[in-house]
């Protein structure tokens, strides 16, 4: 019987843990991306990806076995370094209303803080079916939900906190539509008008207390 070639690696092999560790794959990252924007996914490869960073073929592969578990990697950058933002920028910092809390968050999730974030980009979407398993997503989902909850526990001045399915739902219909208007790709302008009525949506539902 003839061996049929095995799928590759859609899985990153081991996560940096220090300080050096975390600046290569952090430079990895960052050509990974110029290279896809430049050449496309079909072009890049590894090797390349390798070379332009400057760090060895086998200190790549150490991490990331295949281009798929290069982008599995990436896309799970991109979360953490979403997540890191909120915990940052809206949980962790004293004296915000409830109301400045979820506009900074509504404005971290819905695509308008670009520069500090990572490359969220319309082609991930396309790769998402080849590469993304199921208990992945769900578990993204999941961490993403945890978020949401944390900015609520932190609005203290909240007049009644909102029941967890409320959060959830708030979660699912921002996250949802940031993914849908990538898909689309929205211009500045729609981006700008779509966040905005998010936040609007978001301030008003959680100071419903029905």
């Amino acid at each position: 019987m003839k061996a049929t070639p095995s799928e590759p690696r859609s899985k990153p092999r081991k996560r940096p843990t220090q300080a050096r560790a975390k600046f290569t794959v952090q430079a990895i990252f960052d050509t990974y991306v110029r290279i896809w924007q430049r050449d496309g996914w079909e072009r890049l490869t590894t090797r390349a990806v390798a070379l332009e960073a400057g760090v060895a073929v086998g200190t790549l592969y150490d991490y990331f076995p295949s281009k798929q578990a290069l982008h599995s990697g990436y896309v799970r950058h991109c979360i953490e370094t979403l997540i890191h933002a909120v915990d940052e920028q809206v949980v962790q910092v004293p004296g915000l209303s409830w109301q400045q809390r979820i506009q900074r968050l509504i404005r971290l999730l819905c695509g308008l803080e670009r520069a500090e974030l990572s490359w969220f980009h319309p082609d991930m979407l396309k790769l998402e079916a080849q590469i993304a398993e199921h208990k992945h997503q769900r578990r993204a989902c999941e961490e993403l939900a945890a978020m949401w909850q944390r900015v609520i526990d932190a609005c203290t001045d909240l007049p009644e906190p909102p029941p967890p399915s409320r959060v959830e739902a708030l979660h699912l219909a921002v996250w949802g539509g940031r993914r849908y208007a990538m898909l689309v790709q929205l211009d500045e302008p729609q981006l700008c008008q779509w966040a905005q009525e998010m936040e609007y949506m978001c301030l008003a539902a959680l100071q419903s207390h029905n």
